[in-house]
């Protein structure tokens, strides 16, 4: 082993190794690893390392390191001068730096983006939830949870490697990197006539998309024409058509937040409420680690039983050869199936490595979260080989396979076997926890994100500049403390985790008369503070870590997520850094906001934060004669505020508020 002495960072220098985080995503931790996966594994195969060793990503300009002992290391990815002790060196090839010798990798000299540095046994850093990838927005991961910085120390060379193995990478395998792509998707899971029309998607296939400079690991932001939309709204998922009850995203999928499309990357959310209409496929996915500020980009459909996986392809042969093997797509809109009975399920295509199961119709059903957890237990239990990820969502349940071991094709047959077997949704009693949490209502510190908002994305949306008194109207309450009492009067049912990472939990009200529904902002912010507590549709977050975010705000509580594991602290398990688990019952109490940043210093420091946790049970039997014995109280609710919902979208469109297109959005944003 030996040390390598960071002597200029580079930018956005991380750790990262294949394939990153697995098995996490239902509890909001992404993969990471490296963004062009491609690139990072064939400088890996060109030292004899494993292909997964861990090693270093850069963003427009890698690093000086100074290396204690003799070391041969890797450069690939996008174009760069690398010098070994002033002397200019091969890219794409093994390459000896002596004891003492200084390994400079210069910037970019374009097209691409991303500089890879791999060195023969890899770089030695610790394991988180099973893998050494670097997770910025989460702190962990990596070295320190963080990007290089000048003077850190790495250890590397320990890992397992075959020199003899060594050899350039020959020029054919090289990945071709340009300012113009074309790149493969599988229709769905969101497509036309269902939520875009015929029109937007033809549109979609049919325009040269522009990358936004906004863009980064969590997603790559495109410019490109406003969809006409098949629908007026979301219903109770939120205003905007693009407005969805939330379920599980795939890594490259197109999500339309609002009207601006994003290519989800590596570090992106695992949860949301936005459309996706298209998919990329799994082998095409490292070009979204090289599209630059700038690069045009054209989605070419093809048949998902035709896009060749990685493992059909073979590292080597990648670049060479087209990762399709076909033009046009399934034309089936991304439904790969729909299976009728007493609930109905549609099964949803996501790139050739998802699928998306759907309960019902797109209504909040809790009976609807209880079939789709039936699915996800017995699937767990079985575990067949080439199962990746389980994700549950509102009335979903997405499947994450390997299709190289398990085809798309064959689980759709293990889907179906389950279906026949599952319980009836009404015999559902599982365990569910009350968890009373502390909550800063209207916290200084969303309110500071609000303004960040106006002044840095759009200052003249109609949520501003007060998230709650649109809360007010949206419902047709008649004040402020209307809103507080129904908060703080709720009990929220969590169906998901992971809604904006970290076990942020997606939640809606047992009773549907506390049932506040609004929409997600549009575009969305680019900050939110950590452990915001914001609504959206019909549902309740609490902000994992800082970030991205679209619910509107309505306070700030303690953490989530613990940032002290594999230390056990506070009220957090034994062997888990999430608070909160599937089926909790979270509850409200009023803090002031200095009271609220005592008890998070308190959490930090590992004591309870102000929570309290009391083991129960929740059945769906018991709560479906909850809502028949009050059904005419509910009904009156939600006739009051459908008006209000109406009004609101009516006074939307009055202002031209569904007709902003892309291109404003990038102008207010600069």
């Amino acid at each position: 082993m030996t040390e390598i002495t960071v002597q200029r960072p580079g930018m956005l220098s991380t750790v990262q190794d294949w394939p990153g985080r697995v098995g996490y995503w239902q509890i909001g931790v992404p993969p990471s690893g490296p963004m062009d996966d491609l690139s990072f594994r064939l400088g890996n195969e060109a030292l004899g390392n494993e292909p997964g060793a861990a090693g270093l990503e850069c963003t427009m300009a890698g690093p000086a390191l100074r290396f204690a002992e003799a070391t041969v290391v890797c450069v690939t990815g996008a174009p760069a001068i690398v010098r070994v002790n002033g002397l200019q060196v091969r890219a794409w090839a093994p390459v000896q730096v002596p004891a003492g010798g200084v390994l400079d990798v210069g910037a970019t000299t374009g097209p691409g983006l991303r500089i890879y540095v791999l060195v023969r046994g890899g770089i030695d850093v610790p394991d988180y939830l099973g893998s050494g990838a670097t997770f910025t927005l989460g702190k962990f991961g990596g070295h320190e949870g963080r990007t290089l910085r000048e003077g850190d120390v790495l250890s590397c060379g320990a890992g397992p490697c075959n020199p003899d193995a060594a050899q350039p990478v020959p020029m054919e395998h090289v990945p071709v990197i340009g300012g113009r792509w074309e790149i493969a998707v599988t229709e769905g899971p969101h497509g036309a006539p269902e939520f875009f029309t015929r029109n937007d998607i033809d549109t979609l296939y049919a325009t040269d998309y522009e990358v936004h400079f906004n863009s980064d690991r969590t997603g790559v932001r495109l410019i490109g024409p406003q969809p006409d939309w098949a629908r007026n709204d979301g219903g109770e998922a939120g205003l905007h058509p693009s407005n969805i009850h939330d379920n599980a995203y795939s890594v490259g999928a197109l999500d339309f937040t609002g009207d601006t499309p994003i290519l989800l990357g590596p570090d992106g959310p695992s949860l949301g409420g936005f459309v996706c209409p298209v998919t990329v496929v799994s082998a095409e996915r490292w070009k979204l680690g090289q599209l630059s500020p700038g690069d045009t980009v054209r989605f070419v459909p093809i048949r998902a039983d035709r896009a060749a996986s990685k493992g059909q392809l073979g590292l080597s042969r990648r670049a060479s050869l087209p990762a399709v093997f076909s033009d046009g797509g399934d034309g089936d809109d991304g439904v790969i199936a729909r299976r009728d009975g007493k609930t109905a399920v549609t099964y949803r295509r996501s790139g050739d490595d998802n699928v998306l199961v759907e309960y019902g119709d797109m209504t909040l059903d809790l009976a609807l979260r209880a079939r789709a957890h039936a699915l996800h237990q017995r699937l767990e239990a079985e575990k067949p080989a080439g199962l990746l990820d389980l994700t549950p969502g509102i009335r979903s349940l997405q499947v994450r396979v390997d299709p190289d071991v398990l085809p798309v094709s064959k689980l759709m047959g293990l889907l179906a076997e389950a279906e026949e077997q599952i319980p009836d949704s009404s015999e559902l009693v599982v365990p569910s926890r009350s968890v009373r949490m502390p909550l800063s209502w209207d916290d200084p510190s969303t309110r500071e994100a609000i303004k960040r908002y106006m002044h840095g994305v759009r200052a003249d949306a109609p949520w501003c500049p007060w998230n709650i008194e649109f809360i007010r109207r949206m419902n047709g309450l008649d004040s402020v403390a209307d809103v507080f009492d129904t908060v703080f009067d709720a009990e929220y049912l969590v169906l998901g985790l992971g809604d904006v990472y970290l076990g942020a939990p997606v939640a809606t009200p047992l009773d549907p008369r506390h049932r506040l529904v609004t929409t997600k902002y549009n575009p969305a912010r680019t900050w939110t503070p950590e452990n915001a507590v914001g609504i959206g549709g019909a549902y309740l977050c609490i902000y994992g870590m800082e970030g991205p975010g679209g619910y509107q705000f309505v306070g700030r509580t303690t953490q989530v997520w613990n940032h002290r594991y594999p230390e056990k602290s506070g009220p957090f398990e034994d062997g888990t850094p999430w608070l909160l688990r599937f089926f909790d019952r979270i509850s409200w109490y009023p803090v002031e906001p200095d009271e609220l940043l005592e008890l998070r210093a308190e959490t930090a420091a590992g004591g309870p934060g102000g929570v309290q946790i009391t083991d129960g049970s929740f059945s769906l039997a018991e709560h479906e004669q909850f809502l028949t014995d009050n059904a005419d109280s509910i009904a009156a609710f939600r006739a009051t505020q459908a008006v209000a919902f109406g009004a609101e979208r009516d006074a939307w469109s009055a202002a031209g508020e569904f007709a902003r297109t892309t291109t404003t959005v990038k102008e207010v944003a600069a």
